[in-house]
């Protein structure tokens, strides 16, 4: 399905700033990324900069589930610099091939929560989680579950490629229980607690969700401490 939606040929980086109007250094290199294959979604560029750019030239500590072919992590190392902590995940044995290049890899799966235990303490902690994995809505589920206890408050969890929720090859479906946008619902519901009697319905997001963004095939939660809602009257 997604093939008629490739990009063939010409300049890359031209494209994203004709449809996107963005002209920011992460489309330039994007488009010369040329040790490893990196495949991305264009509008996921100017999306990409829009929330992690305020990382970059620190040492934030950065997950990414998905290794794949090895050039997205030379991408976010030619992005966020040398001082950030890069890890990727990925269930493929091959990939341990690119540990070291550009940052390291660990081999196991994301629906496994101990595994993603250890990799988050080897890691020191975790800033900024980019879930590009398997796209199964369930280990979208197990990840989000295990990782975002664990990361730091300010912290930033991306679901990328979640046209995949449509699709039941990835147990998703428009109206499949399993949808992840249905639990998106979900936690706009905690995010809203203080207004309805239901209480938290992922408690193990503690309702530190400061922000939730939705745009196409990607989901961006900001994990913050919030405070119960205060309103006055002036004038």
């Amino acid at each position: 399905m997604i093939k008629k939606y490739a990009f063939e040929g010409g300049d890359i980086a031209a494209d994203i700033m004709e449809r996107y109007g963005y002209d920011g250094e992460l489309a330039e290199i994007y488009a010369t990324t040329r040790d490893f294959e990196v495949h991305k979604w264009h509008h996921y560029i100017p999306l990409y900069d829009r929330y992690l750019a305020r990382y970059r030239g620190t040492g934030v500590r950065f997950l990414e589930i998905g290794v794949a072919k090895g050039g997205s992590l030379q991408m976010w190392r030619r992005f966020l610099g040398d001082k950030a902590v890069l890890y990727g995940i990925d269930i493929r044995k091959s990939c341990a091939d690119f540990d070291g290049a550009y940052g390291q890899v660990r081999i196991g799966s994301q629906d496994d929560p101990e595994f993603l235990a250890r990799v988050v303490d080897e890691m020191g902690g975790v800033d900024v989680v980019l879930d590009d994995g398997s796209h199964q809505m369930s280990h979208i589920e197990t990840s989000l579950r295990a990782l975002y206890p664990r990361l730091s408050e300010g912290g930033t969890y991306i679901i990328e490629d979640l046209h995949a929720a449509y699709w039941k090859g990835f147990e998703g479906g428009f109206d499949a229980p399993k949808n992840f946008f249905n639990s998106v619902r979900e936690i706009i519901d905690d995010m809203h607690r203080h207004y309805h009697p239901k209480g938290l319905r992922r408690p193990e997001m503690e309702g530190a969700i400061s922000g939730l963004h939705v745009h196409d095939s990607l989901v961006v939660i900001e994990k913050g401490v919030t405070q119960a809602p205060v309103h006055s009257r002036v004038g």
